[in-house]
């Protein structure tokens, strides 16, 4: 009776967690077939239809030909490529360091940083600290932007710590100083939660768009995101198309918008999802390698 009981309700939990699933997953593949769909045929699509009415790849041809789209999208890879291996090198360095036994002033550190993550500074000091950097409309605003987050920063401390002792004092034995014992023993044994919090800073990194919009000005340093707004929001079919595509009425000015904006959204969902399987294939391996062992 018990093992029936069991079964029913894990079978009643499946089926939540299955409509859960297809309220998120079905959203997301009609957005496909819409940016799929053959132009003159997407008119054909209602409500969350999943399959698309026809194929053509114009929609994207259309985006990816915008030379304003190219650009938006080389400095969106730029910020999260490069802004993500800094965040995760000096997190990951700085939990090494906090996690160090004989470090003096830890508590007052660990204090003022717990500080910082509940009280965290407003945009106006965090857009004067960048003016006065001399980062306004730079890249490199973005790229050092929250470098280091404390939450993540915990995650690492915690793994740390777990790491045991013996080892440290076996390469400290055999000569290690704290960059070598760094680099060769305590960074390679964190696969797993580097993986991790390099994944959370990857998807904050590709996704920031308000922090974008007020340190990025000009159309050259623009971020996809922005640019989707853009779109979307206020409907600016000039930048997506072209004005003079516009002004001429050419075919491309006469694609459905809304499968334009399809196509633009895959076009920034696609790069951050195929980070989850290169992340789990990692994730994966890391656990099958065991556990630390003293």
């Amino acid at each position: 009776m018990v093992g029936r009981k069991l079964t029913v309700s894990k079978f009643l939990i499946g089926i939540i967690l299955t409509l859960l699933t297809l309220t998120m997953f079905v959203p997301i593949v009609s957005l496909f077939a819409k940016a799929f769909s053959n132009p003159d045929k997407v008119h054909l699509l209602k409500g969350y239809d999943i399959i698309p009415k026809g194929f053509s790849l114009i929609n994207f041809q259309v985006v990816l030909n915008n030379p304003i789209v190219g650009k938006a999208l080389v400095n969106s890879l730029f910020i999260t490529i490069v802004g993500t291996c800094i965040s995760v090198f000096f997190t990951t360095i700085t939990a090494y360091v906090l996690t160090r036994k004989n470090l003096v002033g830890k508590t007052p550190i660990m204090i003022l940083l717990i500080i910082i993550m509940i009280f965290e500074p407003g945009y106006i000091q965090e857009y004067l600290v960048m003016k006065d950097l001399s980062l306004l409309d730079n890249l490199w605003s973005m790229v050092i932007y929250r470098t280091i987050n404390v939450y993540y920063l915990i995650i690492m401390m915690r793994f740390m710590e777990e790491i045991p002792e013996s080892l440290v004092e076996a390469a400290r034995i055999d000569g290690a100083g704290h960059m070598k014992l760094f680099l060769r023993i305590v960074f390679p044994l964190a696969r797993i939660p580097v993986m991790t919090i390099g994944m959370f800073y990857a998807i904050a990194k590709w996704n920031e768009f308000f922090k974008s919009s007020i340190f990025l000005s000009s159309r050259d340093n623009t971020v996809l995101q922005v640019l989707l707004r853009q779109f979307i929001v206020e409907r600016d079919t000039s930048a997506l198309v072209g004005t003079a595509e516009l002004l001429k009425n050419s075919n491309i000015a006469q694609l459905d918008f809304s499968a334009l904006k399809a196509a633009t959204i895959v076009i920034a969902m696609v790069p951050i999802l195929m980070l989850y399987p290169i992340i789990l294939r990692h994730y994966t391996s890391g656990v099958m390698e065991g556990g630390i062992k003293e």
